[in-house]
């Protein structure tokens, strides 16, 4: 069953969603050449702590361990689930995730953005752009009488166009008072079908996009990081939702 929230739920989710996004607008003005992902790590547990709120991350039950960072951070090729490391420096030419999901009064914010490091290649800023497009044609669809379908292939539609890989092994969800909630929100799929969507649904919605091959596998070493196998770079931009009877409402807008 999908969580349909009630005033008093998303009064506190809108909360929990500005936090989120202003601890991923913190990051993204640290995130730099020279910046270690650890260091960017440790300063998202800083912002969460001065925002009164909590990784939604931090120790979450995977297939026998518990990640290890407070963000999620993934450099290039690794699509999802990276993990911050002292020895992962940022250089121009990079381009980094970083998801960030908080927990507050007992509701979760998720968001992510990718972020370019200096000068990157024509053809990597051309992916992160058009990521940020198909969500913003994903989202556009998440008005009640719609289906989780229509929002998947308004994703699909555009990735396919640019010629880009779809990651279908991981989708968009829902999210509340847990991170992730039903309904599933794959970036692919067939418009009028699927759930149906009411107002009062809030729906994180994530295209995870790989420039060339969409086949991925999971870094054996940490158990967590997702990674491209072909090594071409991926990216992965998402926003909370809240469907409404009218224009979808975007809730990570970071606080004024």
């Amino acid at each position: 069953m999908i969580p349909i929230k009630s005033e008093r739920d998303l009064r506190v989710m809108r909360q929990a969603c500005a936090i989120a996004a202003t601890v991923l607008d913190r990051l993204c003005q640290i995130t730099r050449e020279g910046v270690s992902t650890w260091d960017i790590d440790q300063a998202a547990k800083k912002f969460m702590g001065e925002l009164s709120c909590r990784s939604a991350c931090y120790h979450y039950k995977g297939d026998g361990t518990r990640y290890p960072g407070y963000i999620c951070i993934s450099v290039n090729d690794e699509v999802i689930h990276g993990i911050g490391r002292p020895d992962v420096i940022l250089k121009s030419g990079d381009i980094v995730s970083m998801d960030v999901s908080v927990i507050y009064e007992g509701f979760v914010g998720d968001n992510t953005r990718t972020v370019i490091i200096g000068d990157c290649a024509p053809e990597v800023r051309k992916l992160v752009e058009a990521t940020d497009k198909a969500l913003h044609l994903g989202i556009a669809q998440a008005r009640s009488g719609n289906r989780v379908g229509d929002i998947s292939a308004a994703i699909q539609k555009y990735v396919e166009s640019c010629g880009y890989g779809i990651v279908e092994e991981f989708t968009g969800h829902g999210v509340g008072r847990k991170m992730h909630e039903e309904p599933a929100i794959p970036n692919y799929g067939k418009a009028g079908t699927g759930p149906v969507l009411h107002a009062g649904m809030t729906l994180a919605i994530e295209p995870m996009i790989t420039m060339k091959s969409a086949e991925i596998f999971v870094d054996e070493d940490d158990g967590w990081t997702v990674c491209t196998a072909d090594g071409a770079p991926s990216c992965h931009i998402e926003h909370t939702v809240l469907v409404t009877s009218g224009e979808p409402e975007i809730h990570t807008i970071p606080l004024r």
